[in-house]
């Protein structure tokens, strides 16, 4: 199975003028939930993120919400590990729902899709906060090509350069083309 094949054929692939998490803008958005929501590729695509970690000895997987909860999950279940994840409270990235680190416990962060990777280093900072010590970064779809930086080893099971702007440097807002919500397709801003 070819993951980027899978990922357009899922739908998991769009095109457009879209707002982003981080709030830069993209011509292009992938939409890994469409992926995910079938049971056999989800498994498929975080087996192939889980074994670029086999050899760290990962006892906990920790996914921000909510993109991250899934794979954590799945590539927790090929590594044979705890799956958790980061829940946002009052906006904020936090550790809930009870969930704890032994001192020392080795964790992997996964998530979705990275832009900028700012959800990630999120998740790192509560790890070590809690006393785990992250060992890794796994991502479904890294839309940097690599380029983003963390303190411990990476891997993604695909990697694309796709670019993104700041609003005022925004193509797409300069051509009039509308800018969508990627969750609802819906129109945020018509064309100037």
């Amino acid at each position: 199975m070819d993951p980027m094949e899978t990922l357009r054929e899922t739908g998991a692939v769009l095109k457009g003028h879209f707002l982003l998490t981080s709030g830069r803008h993209s011509g292009w958005f992938i939409q890994c939930a469409q992926v995910l929501q079938y049971p056999t590729k989800a498994e498929e695509l975080c087996r192939r993120l889980a074994e670029r970690f086999r050899e760290l000895e990962v006892e906990t997987v920790i996914g921000p919400a909510v993109g991250g909860i899934i794979v954590a999950y799945e590539v927790a279940r090929h590594l044979k590990a705890r799956a958790i994840y980061a829940d946002k409270k009052e906006g904020k990235l936090t550790l809930g729902r009870g969930f704890r680190f032994r001192p020392g416990e080795r964790t992997l962060v996964v998530e979705d899709v990275t832009t900028t990777g700012g959800s990630v280093k999120k998740v790192i900072e509560i790890v070590e906060k809690y006393g785990g010590k992250p060992v890794g970064v796994g991502v479904l779809v890294d839309r940097t090509a690599g380029k983003i930086e963390y303190p411990v080893p990476s891997a993604s099971v695909v990697q694309l350069e796709v670019e993104s702007y700041h609003r005022d440097e925004c193509p797409l807002c300069e051509q009039g083309v509308p800018l969508m919500d990627p969750d609802t397709r819906e129109i945020i801003e018509p064309p100037k």
